[in-house]
């Protein structure tokens, strides 16, 4: 074993990250699923539409319960968890192998793109459940490979409670207890009399029922959403290879093949942990979770980053085989990583900012659709904009002074909440499917509704067009030809903003839920 500590240097690995991630917040607007979750910190609840309510209360947490409401205060948890997390995989594989073996292995949750930036630094669920996930893992190994004399009870406690939280976060915890569970009917099946294993998993079981209880009184409406998406219509090979080239992407390229070169590498013995089934508990930890979401890509869309928390007992394999075959502490493998995330920063950022043209569609119909800068800018500039004709508007006696902001989808609803509806000091109100809506079906409850006679605007991205008068015009006497706000990047005309005046609202829409 290694005997130089490498505790210091994990610090400064910790610190030097969170400040680099911290100047880069405030550089970028939020993103469609970041501004969404914001309206779970303005409506807290039991569970929501779409996620457990740990997200809300982080976004609480961090935005000083929402009086400090920004991009850097948003995004803080996130990278204060991915600080966490960090702090964890290291103690993990120094516990499995030695701390050098944590140090790579630290370096590499750094550098992949889901656990560093997906998970660490835009706020999502995935973000405040990323500490409790590596911390559940590390009591795992505490119970499991310790040497010391532990206070067992004490240890099996903390588990239960820790992945009953990471389930408050995001429901994937569930595949923490189910390789847990795959690992103890493999090589410990001496825990199934062990009366400890039955009270964790019971206090586990108590994080769900905030989300059965939700459920309960909203007539299990999340599980129907999901269970709808699910479909099966024969299998679809490009949706399995869209997840694998996905989560190739996501890990980063460069540790996604070190960690294949790892993997093939312990199973030919040419690498080995010390101790004694340690490669088979981590495989336990991470293939359940690829196999499941594998399985469902073969028949259904998937999003590659579902399968992130699967990666990280990858990262201990990964970290070990660089302690074996590498003389440095700073290998090729760590710089390449760490230089394309930093490359791929600097250019989405300038793309974000500066770039005068949008890389999607040129067609006036739907401008800039398909061009992903265009979801993290603009909108802070339109909800300036959009307060003056607002209150010029009302001046000028064009609209009621009791207006409301429609949307039909929850995006743009989300950037609309964020950036524009607090500016403009008007409310928000979500007219369409609860499909399309989610969240913003229950924000409309605690909200003015529409009223006969009343008045309206609706904003339109030429990104995500819709037809006004198909989605609104059953509801008001006339719908206005828009207000046209071009978004302007280096001079460059990249989308447009289209602002409808809705008079004289004659059909009140039905209550959603």
């Amino acid at each position: 074993m290694s005997a130089k500590s490498y505790t210091k240097q994990i610090r400064y690995l910790i610190l030097i990250t969170a400040i680099v991630k911290m100047s880069i917040a405030p550089l970028l607007e939020l993103g469609n699923d970041e501004v969404y979750y914001w309206t779970y910190a303005l409506q807290l609840d039991w569970n929501h539409f779409d996620h457990p309510p740990m997200i809300g209360l982080l976004i609480r947490l961090t935005s000083f319960n929402l009086l400090w409401a920004n991009e850097f205060s948003l995004r803080l948890g996130s990278i204060i968890a991915a600080s966490i997390s960090t702090w964890f995989v290291f103690k993990i594989a120094a516990l499995l192998s030695n701390e050098r073996t944590g140090w790579f292995t630290a370096l590499i949750y750094t550098a992949s793109i889901y656990t560093g930036f997906i998970a660490g630094f835009f706020i999502l669920p995935d973000s405040p459940q990323m500490p409790f996930y590596t911390a559940s893992l590390y009591v795992m190994t505490q119970i499991l490979f310790s040497k010391n004399d532990l206070p067992k009870t004490k240890y099996w406690l903390l588990l239960g409670a820790l992945i009953g939280i990471a389930l408050l976060c995001k429901v994937h915890a569930l595949f923490l207890w189910a390789g847990f569970g795959l690992f103890i009917l493999l090589k410990k099946r001496s825990e199934l009399l062990n009366w400890r294993l039955y009270l964790s998993a019971g206090i586990s079981f108590l994080g769900t029922l905030p989300i059965f209880y939700w459920n309960w009184t909203n007539n299990f409406i999340t599980y129907k959403f999901h269970s709808n998406r699910v479909t099966h219509g024969g299998i679809k090979l490009d949706s399995f290879l869209n997840e694998i080239l996905g989560e190739f992407a996501y890990q980063n390229p460069i540790i996604f093949i070190l960690l294949l070169i790892a993997i093939i590498s312990l199973l030919k013995k040419k690498i080995i942990f010390s101790l004694k089934n340690a490669s088979v508990w981590l495989f336990c930890m991470s293939i359940p979770m690829l196999l499941v979401f594998w399985s469902i890509s073969l028949f259904n869309s998937t999003l590659p980053h579902w399968t992130g928390p699967a990666f990280i007992p990858l990262f201990i394999i990964g970290g070990l085989y660089l302690d074996k075959k590498s003389g440095t502490d700073f290998p090729i493998w760590n710089k390449a990583s760490i230089f394309l995330v930093a490359i791929v920063l600097i250019l989405g950022i300038l793309l974000i900012r500066l770039s005068p043209i949008n890389f999607g569609s040129k067609d006036k119909a739907n401008y800039g659709e398909y061009c992903p800068t265009l979801d993290m800018s603009g909108w802070n500039e339109l909800g300036k904009s959009f307060a003056l004709i607002v209150k010029k508007d009302i001046a000028e006696n064009k609209i009621r002074a009791n207006a409301v902001l429609l949307a039909n989808n929850w995006f743009p609803a989300g950037h609309l909440e964020f950036y524009v509806s607090p500016i403009a000091q008007m409310p928000l109100i979500g007219i369409g499917l609860l499909a399309d809506l989610h969240k913003f079906a229950w924000l409309n409850q605690k909200r003015p509704y529409l009223k006969i006679g009343s008045d309206a605007y609706c904003i339109v991205p030429s990104n995500l067009p819709i037809n006004v008068k198909e989605v609104y015009g059953v509801y008001f006497k006339e719908i206005q030809a828009p207000i046209i706000l071009p978004q302007i990047r280096c001079g460059g005309t990249v989308r447009y903003f289209y602002i409808y005046r809705l008079k004289g609202c004659i059909n009140i829409p039905k209550a959603i839920l």
